[in-house]
């Protein structure tokens, strides 16, 4: 169970977070999603995947990631000796809920001729059922490595992988999962915004729905959609995933404007996740000082969910031959 902040009245929980990050010889990592506060004391702000390694080449002693359970499951996978911490271990994804492991395994038993390609957005057990996990910055780059004729499961999101179908020409059987932050936008509100910002470009995630990718002049991962903002040449961006982002946009580049792309009735704050939002800098003061909750993975499904990920890492540097994918 996540520990919960009581009884901090009268404490700094910002001076107390930097003591226990030199006590614990604590790495704090947090997702772009995460509220700015928490971005703001992090010593490394990223997409999930990039956070763990970063994290796994430090000689720190614990991980407190800021995120969501798959990207500390994550971290723990890559780094087994260290302490991985999560502030609330019910920050969850929709993704993952989406794609429970008997029934993914029942999936792939029952198309034993098509391999899985998998989204990183899963939990461990689905990724020691896949052969090769992707990352919405890495999913181009494998799968044109994939031959055209080799049949493909993926999963669990559908609109990343309707996505790469469409770009690639190719027939990926897809799992229905969506991600609910995603999903939320809405194709009227945005033309409604893009009309009164007519010379603004459009950023999308590739978990958009079609409806919002197909306005984009941008689609990419959120590392992707930053670094387009820092390269597009107007003054005015609309961005289409969870807003949380736009801090980052905001302290690199003060001079220009940065819009979150809307939900259904124009105003709401169904664009922003849930989950994330359940991490505080309370409850990672709480974490840092208990040491709980704590990531805990069973040795041998720990490798299995290792060899997928190391098969992408492999396949996103070019290392991996075409011939070399084989069943998990």
């Amino acid at each position: 169970m996540t520990a919960q902040p009581t009884n901090l009245a009268g404490i700094d929980v910002r001076a107390e977070i930097e003591r226990l990050r030199k006590e614990r010889n604590a790495v704090i990592l947090a997702h772009y999603y995460q509220k700015p506060e928490i971005q703001d004391l992090a010593d490394f702000v990223g997409d999930s995947l990039e956070l763990s390694k970063k994290a796994a080449a430090t000689d720190a002693d614990v991980i407190a990631f800021c995120g969501v359970k798959f990207m500390a499951d994550t971290a723990k996978i890559l780094s087994p000796q260290k302490i991985v911490i999560l502030p609330d271990l019910d920050a969850g994804c929709s993704l993952e809920d989406s794609c429970p492991p008997e029934k993914f395994k029942a999936f792939r038993e029952a198309h034993p001729d098509h391999i899985a390609l998998t989204y990183i957005n899963c939990s461990t057990e689905v990724k020691a059922l896949s052969d090769v996990i992707v990352t919405s910055s890495s999913a181009e780059t494998i799968l044109a490595q994939i031959p055209p004729e080799q049949k493909i499961i993926f999963g669990p999101d559908r609109h990343l992988g309707g996505y790469l179908n469409r770009k690639f020409g190719r027939d990926m059987l897809l799992w229905p999962g969506v991600c609910i932050v995603h999903e939320a936008f809405s194709e009227t509100e945005l033309l409604k915004l893009k009309a009164q910002h007519p010379g603004a470009p459009i950023a999308a995630h590739p978990e958009c729905p079609p409806t919002i990718v197909d306005h984009a002049d941008y689609v990419g991962s959120t590392s992707g959609i930053l670094q387009f903002a820092k390269t597009f040449p107007g003054d005015t961006l609309i961005v289409a995933t969870e807003p949380h982002i736009i801090h980052q946009m905001q302290l690199a580049l003060p001079e220009k404007t940065f819009i979150g792309a809307p939900g259904a009735d124009g105003n709401c704050n169904c664009n922003i996740c849930p989950y994330m939002a359940l991490n505080t800098l309370e409850k990672l003061y709480v974490a840092l000082r208990d040491l709980q909750p704590r990531i805990e993975i069973e040795e041998g499904l720990r490798l299995g969910a290792k060899k997928s990920l190391d098969a992408m890492l492999a396949m996103a540097s070019g290392t991996v031959g075409k011939g070399d994918l084989g069943r998990a």
